[in-house]
């Protein structure tokens, strides 16, 4: 049995992480407002995803805004796919 990281969270996983209740993280996901990956009915959320929200939060050194930051993502995103390339 290995200690690694896992690839994804459960929604209720990345709110305990975020501590924030899961239907507000449930929420955001269906506002496109935070990357998870549905699978039939059930969300996933990327570890990654919650990894670089972290690191950004880190290096702001303070409070960040998180709509600039879902702003940002879908840019990127948007960008991604525009030219084949990955998203989130």
């Amino acid at each position: 049995m290995t200690n690694a990281s896992p690839a994804f969270y459960t929604v209720q996983e990345a709110a305990r992480i975020l501590r924030v209740n899961p239907v507000t993280l449930y929420r955001a996901i269906r506002d496109d407002a935070f990357p998870a990956v549905r699978i039939r009915t059930r969300y996933v959320v990327p570890a990654a995803a919650l990894n670089r929200l972290i690191a950004e939060v880190t290096e702001s050194g303070g409070c960040i805004d998180l709509a600039e930051v879902v702003t940002r993502w879908r840019t990127a995103r948007e960008l991604g796919r525009a030219s084949g390339g990955a998203s989130w």
